[in-house]
């Protein structure tokens, strides 16, 4: 059959030319009589798949040379206490801006771990907006400032960084991951789970400072848990993911050829502005967020009949729109455009729903 357009937050969808690579070398990769899911993470071959992932990374974010880039498994949730074990270290107190479930989620696990502060939220509107963070309370003894930089379920992005006053910025950035330029220097640390904008699940990359890289951490953390132990052997010191490296380094490739995240910042922005301009304008369909918060990743809309949104989910499927279901916390309908799903999709998607609305409009 042919292939659908895929709108789902995570795991999500990959480049047609990165996934016909995969393909190509799945059987043989470069002549060595084997697949990448089989050969050794100590042999040449592998060691020259990490490295060149890792070079093309840094090119492409610019990712200055007092920074480590380390590639690590367990995914987000699993730095969702990986951060405080490490970074928590000096004063044992983090503070956490909540935008989201997944902020919510990472504050929560680091209190296990400290005394985690909650100094701003937009939970009384049901997360559809990033507070004013430009005079937070921050703690004279935070030791970092926690935030989600783009909230899949809810559809908000940062597009401007709190003010820490100084404290360290550690980011979650999952969602916007690789879809346009940022400045590595205004974090301490950020992280992603590649899943939705760079590769297969199963993987997070990981970008931090060199001095917070340290063995003062949480007493009791695992070996296999400081970022020191994976700093010091090159992402290497268990069997990594390496399946999900080799397609990131395709990724990065991708991104290279097409012009870097400059270019793919302007293709993003296109791809949501068709869809947020026809929302505006809709009689039916809604979006759920403050415009100045849309995220450029996730759009959550609704009609406000629930029969009807269950109505458009199925009949958008029918018609090759997969995974436009919205998270039940919300609920309607949530397009995830990420940086592989082509403008096409989304004029198609806009097609789609403005014929859907003229037929259902009351």
């Amino acid at each position: 059959m042919a292939r659908v357009y895929n709108f789902s937050a995570g795991p999500a969808v990959l480049p047609e030319e990165v996934l016909r690579e995969a393909q190509e070398d799945l059987m043989d990769y470069k002549g060595c009589g084997m697949s990448v899911m089989e050969m050794s993470h100590r042999s040449r071959m592998f060691d020259d798949i990490i490295k060149s992932a890792e070079k093309d990374f840094r090119e492409l974010v610019g990712v200055p040379d007092n920074y480590r880039v380390l590639f690590l498994q367990g995914g987000g949730c699993m730095q969702f206490a990986q951060v405080p074990m490490n970074l928590m270290n000096k004063h044992h107190k983090a503070d956490y801006i909540i935008t989201g479930n997944w902020a919510k989620r990472a504050w929560n696990e680091a209190k296990i771990y400290g005394d985690a502060v909650a100094v701003a939220s937009s939970e009384d509107k049901n997360f559809t907006y990033i507070p004013d963070c430009s005079d937070l309370p921050i703690d004279d003894d935070a030791d970092y400032v926690y935030i989600c930089e783009n909230n899949t379920i809810y559809g908000t992005e940062y597009f401007q960084l709190p003010n820490t006053k100084g404290k360290l910025l550690v980011a979650d950035v999952s969602s916007c991951f690789l879809s346009r330029p940022i400045d590595v220097t205004r974090y301490g640390m950020f992280w992603g789970g590649v899943q939705k904008n760079v590769g297969p699940a199963g993987l997070v990359i990981a970008v931090i400072r060199d001095d917070l890289i340290t063995d003062d951490v949480y007493p009791g953390t695992p070996t296999m848990l400081k970022y020191k132990t994976q700093a010091d052997k090159n992402s290497l010191y268990n069997t990594p993911n390496c399946w999900s490296i080799y397609i990131c380094g395709l990724v990065f490739k991708w991104l290279k050829k097409i012009g870097g995240l400059e270019e793919m910042n302007k293709r993003n922005e296109k791809k949501a502005k068709v869809l947020y301009d026809y929302l505006d304008q809709s009689k039916m369909f809604k979006g759920t967020v403050r415009k100045q918060d849309r995220s450029l990743m996730n759009v959550p809309f609704v009609t406000g009949d629930k029969d009807l949104d269950a109505k458009f989910v199925a009949e958008s499927a029918a018609a090759g729109f997969e995974n436009l279901k919205g998270h039940r916390t919300v609920g309607g309908m949530r397009a995830s455009i990420y940086n592989a799903m082509p403008y096409e999709g989304v004029a198609k998607l806009v097609d789609f729903m403005e014929d859907f609305e003229k037929k259902n409009l009351k």
